[in-house]
């Protein structure tokens, strides 16, 4: 399955238990919301609202809101309830750490092992990048960006690390909400064409020094000091009504 063309959201279906169409669901709408910035970090999640925005029992949620926490997405605090989770700042470096190293192996490998069709899905992903970041949608910009991620290691056939980053880029994304500055971590489009390219050519060597400079501008970009997040609508960002 084509990750960059089919894949809706930065994890699949299969990456959660088998609780039912409406349990998955919802997983995938928190999710999306959080990996988009939508709902960030320290956001409560309340099994009322989202159970209401959804016309589902209590118990449907919280099935989704385990799995998520099972993913580090979400914390669930005794006699308190879920939120988004907030990584800690020696996390976010732990994150950041753990991709440079993951993530330029996987760019050395799909640089040995990239084809002429790899390179073309690669461009039209770019130019729909492009495209949402020149609208202004930067919801679609981040997902997307993630997405460009997970299909070079779609490409370099490497399914271990694949699972293992969908998770990083996952966890990236609400360390990016939490300590990001400017908002260009959702990964420069000019970065991704730069690796690319390094694709393109079979260029091991500058594929992997591309990707370490591409991770080490975006955890640049990060000033490792929580800014608090104002009262969220969780039931209106869920439904498309924020």
């Amino acid at each position: 399955m084509d990750t960059l063309e089919t894949v809706g959201t930065l994890a699949g279906s299969r990456d959660i238990p088998d609780r039912g169409a409406r349990a998955a669901a919802i997983y995938r709408s928190i999710l999306d919301a959080i990996v988009e910035h939508r709902l960030p970090p320290r956001t409560k999640l309340s099994e009322d609202e989202i159970g209401g925005a959804f016309g589902v029992s209590r118990t449907i949620v919280r099935s989704a809101l385990q799995a998520l926490a099972h993913q580090h997405m979400v914390v669930i605090e005794k006699n308190r309830g879920a939120f988004v989770a907030a990584p800690t700042v020696e996390e976010a470096r732990e994150v950041f750490e753990t991709r440079r190293t993951l993530e330029a192996a996987i760019a050395r490998r799909a640089a040995e092992r990239t084809v002429p069709a790899d390179i073309a899905r690669l461009e039209r992903h770019l130019a729909e990048e492009a495209e949402a970041l020149g609208r202004g949608d930067r919801p679609r910009a981040i997902q997307l960006s993630g997405l460009f991620h997970l299909g070079i290691a779609e490409i370099a056939r490497q399914r271990v690390m694949e699972r293992f980053l969908r998770e990083l880029v996952s966890r990236a994304s609400l360390v990016i909400a939490l300590y990001g500055r400017s908002g260009a971590s959702a990964c420069g489009n000019t970065e991704h064409q730069a690796i690319l390219q390094a694709l393109g050519r079979h260029d091991v060597e500058r594929a992997g020094a591309a990707m370490l400079a591409h991770l080490a501008h975006i955890e640049q970009d990060l000033d490792l000091e929580p800014a608090e997040a104002g009262p969220i609508d969780v039931a209106a960002v869920l439904t498309g009504q924020a």
